[in-house]
């Protein structure tokens, strides 16, 4: 990047922290993507003539609601809930709703921007948006998640529909939360629509949607690393979370011959160096999902196996791979260094940012094959769009079609990567620059054919 364009870029991100005072996440989203597309439109006068990145980091609207409801004891709660609609040049808005205490409006707003490019890397016709609550569903009975669920869709309906703005699930929003908020949406507007995804298979939902995000992830993976001659098999893995993304993202690694050697929640991570196969997947599976309970509890279950808590993360594992499937920013400078030194050769994100900028530089700088989650966890919100279709058309594909669909767009965000990553006299792909301005180009160019909207 030339010094002036580093001076413009500092002074467009001066202004975004004024206009977001705050709102860190936000503005590291905004600064992540930036960075490349300053040198991208550098000689593209419409993009600066129309302020196309100025608009694109400015949300169409920001909802916020309060979201009251009655707890199992009768003690009236009171929670905040949002709804970010960031843009929908190419598409009706699209994005989760996340039930998680860190939730904010920075949060939201971060993951909304990033939705914005990882919709348009997909190929589909969706926009970006994302909401949700600063809302805890664990410990909560059902009973309770239900009237919540309710209270909040109560208020979100209003902004929400098919052709509009089409949510789904993300941290703390599974199939128990968008069944209740699908039945309140219906109950008010009496019209069963696709409005939402990720439904149950009984009313409108769509096969693989569950093992999508993380599905997605390692075929990215795969990608990378057959496009320099490598595969899966045989490498070790190292991967973050114990939910949706994380255990089906080991379980992908494990078919295609990787050996995964951990897991974490929020408590710590635990480490078997015999691999945690298919069987010990399923296990956990069924501790978090029937359960509920602490991956503490695997190392007690399978002997030879470690737990590390005190909110440990994994990234001080040696491995071939690593697969961040938590949270935002659970991976730094420093632990990206360490991951570098002990030998990684690939990283393919399944959560939301969740390197923080340092981390990334580091990536970046050591040249190994890192994916942003913008384009490696888009499997999730590729098959909610395709969940679209079928509700729409009033049909259901088989699973071998909504596979080989899914394979056939990760293969395609891989592309689009490799032809805006690549750099003159340079034989490596920055990942990270592809998506982002992959992304960027079309909906900057669907902006630029509406005029000043």
């Amino acid at each position: 990047m030339a010094t002036s364009d580093h001076v413009d870029l500092e002074r467009f991100i001066a202004g975004v922290e004024k206009r977001n005072s705050g709102q860190p996440e936000f503005v590291q989203a905004v600064r992540e993507v930036a960075e490349d597309i300053f040198d991208f439109i550098a000689d593209k006068a419409p993009y600066h003539e129309y302020q196309i990145l100025r608009r694109i980091a400015e949300p169409d609207r920001v909802m916020s609601f309060r979201v009251c409801w009655e707890d199992d004891r009768g003690n009236i709660r009171v929670q905040r809930g949002w709804r970010v609609q960031n843009n929908n040049a190419i598409g009706p808005y699209k994005g989760g709703i996340r039930f998680h205490p860190s939730v904010t409006e920075s949060v939201l707003k971060f993951l909304a921007f990033e939705q914005t490019f990882k919709n348009a890397l997909t190929g589909l016709p969706m926009g970006g948006g994302k909401g949700g609550s600063n809302f805890n569903p664990k410990g909560k009975s059902d009973h309770e998640v239900m009237r919540f669920c309710q209270s909040f869709m109560t208020e979100l309906y209003r902004h929400i529909g098919a052709d509009t703005d089409v949510p789904a699930g993300d941290i703390g929003v599974g199939g128990r939360e968008i069944g209740y908020m699908f039945g309140q949406y219906k109950r008010i507007t009496n019209e069963f629509t696709g409005v939402l995804t990720g439904k149950g298979l009984e009313y409108g939902g769509s096969l693989i949607r569950t093992e999508a995000t993380g599905y997605g992830c390692v075929y990215f993976l795969q990608n990378m690393l057959k496009n320099v001659g490598d595969s899966v098999d045989g490498k070790t893995i190292v991967v973050s979370g114990s939910g949706n993304v994380a255990t089906h993202a080991a379980e992908k690694a494990v078919q295609l011959g990787g050996k995964v050697l951990t897991l974490s929640d929020s408590e710590g991570f635990i480490y078997d160096p015999a691999g945690i196969d298919q069987t010990k997947i399923d296990w956990i599976k069924e501790l978090k999902n029937k359960r509920r309970g602490r991956i503490s509890e695997y190392a007690r279950e399978f002997k030879g196996s470690e737990f590390h808590g005190d909110g440990a993360r994994p990234w001080g594992v040696a491995c071939d791979v690593a697969l961040p499937c938590a949270t935002q920013n659970e991976l730094n400078g420093s632990e990206a260094k360490i991951l570098v030194a002990n030998g990684v050769m690939a990283v393919s994100e399944g959560a939301n940012m969740p390197t923080d900028l340092d981390g990334v530089h580091v990536f970046k700088q050591a040249q190994i094959l890192y994916a942003p989650g913008k384009a490696a966890n888009a499997g999730g919100v590729a098959v909610s769009g395709l969940e679209m279709s079928q509700n729409s058309a009033r049909i259901s594909w088989k699973e071998a079609d909504l596979q080989q669909h899914l394979l056939d767009i990760m293969a395609g965000i891989h592309e689009r990567c490799v032809e805006y990553g690549g750099r003159p006299g340079s034989t490596t792909i920055d990942y990270v620059r592809g998506a982002n301005i992959a992304g960027f180009k079309k909906v900057a160019d669907a902006m630029l054919a509406y005029g000043v909207v």
